[in-house]
């Protein structure tokens, strides 16, 4: 006689189909379904940034460098004594090629004695050998000019050079506390150069440019004049490294 057990067996493993259900404790149940949804909840991508949330603000500013050097007080005050100084230079230049002038003169005029056959031989050649002691004296006087050019031209550059690194590194410190009091990270100069002529800032609106503030702090500090201060005209003595427009002659 054949079990009911042995007949579901048998009935199972020729392919009857049942249902087959597994229990699943309610614990475990919960533990399921709280994983499933976490983890549906991390594969959804964060939404968009609306049009509405706010820019970040500008950490770049401007300032137009030339502007605030031909602006500064200091620098108008720095290039009157500069012009005072080459004035004075210039004075002496020229007494000095003043007498240059009278030794050349007198030298022609006895280079002419020399040659003239209205006089003796004796008196013609005491004519020669004082011209050629003026000859001698003026080149002498010429070499002394051509020296003193050449140094007042270096302490002329010297000066300006040295006015002019005085002059920029206060007016860097005021961009710098200007720039630090409005929060910005870079100040960049809208009146840069680059090697080739060209403009090194493109384009600027101009919203973020500190040179009208900056140059109100530098002025802050003025002397109260009566008279007008000296126009900064280009070429100046400060604006290059060197001294353009300088000449002693």
């Amino acid at each position: 006689m054949i079990s009911p057990t042995q007949v579901l067996t048998r009935q199972f493993s020729v392919g009857v189909i049942r249902e087959i259900c597994f229990y699943i404790p309610m614990k475990l149940l919960r533990t399921t379904i709280l994983t499933i949804s976490l983890l549906a909840s991390l594969s959804v991508p964060a939404p968009a940034q609306t049009k509405s949330s706010p820019a970040p603000t500008s950490k770049i500013c401007t300032v137009d460098l030339r502007k605030l050097f031909e602006g500064y007080w200091k620098t108008k005050q720095v290039q009157t004594v500069l012009n005072d100084r080459k004035a004075q230079l210039d004075n002496d230049d020229k007494s000095m090629r003043d007498d240059l002038k009278k030794g050349s003169d007198e030298y022609q005029k006895l280079l002419a004695q020399a040659n003239d056959q209205a006089l003796s031989a004796e008196q013609r050649d005491r004519r020669k050998q004082a011209a050629a002691d003026k000859y001698k004296q003026l080149q002498d006087s010429k070499n002394a000019i051509d020296q003193f050019e050449r140094q007042a031209q270096s302490t002329l550059s010297e000066q300006s050079q040295r006015m002019r690194d005085n002059i920029l590194s206060e007016i860097k410190a005021a961009v710098t506390a200007q720039a630090k009091v409005a929060g910005y990270a870079l100040v960049m100069d809208a009146a840069a150069e680059t090697a080739n002529a060209t403009t090194a800032v493109v384009y600027s609106s101009g919203e973020n440019d500190l040179t009208d503030a900056v140059l109100k702090r530098l002025n802050a500090g003025a002397p109260i004049s009566t008279t007008p201060a000296p126009v900064v005209t280009s070429p100046s003595l400060l604006l290059g490294t060197n001294t353009p427009g300088v000449n002693l002659r």
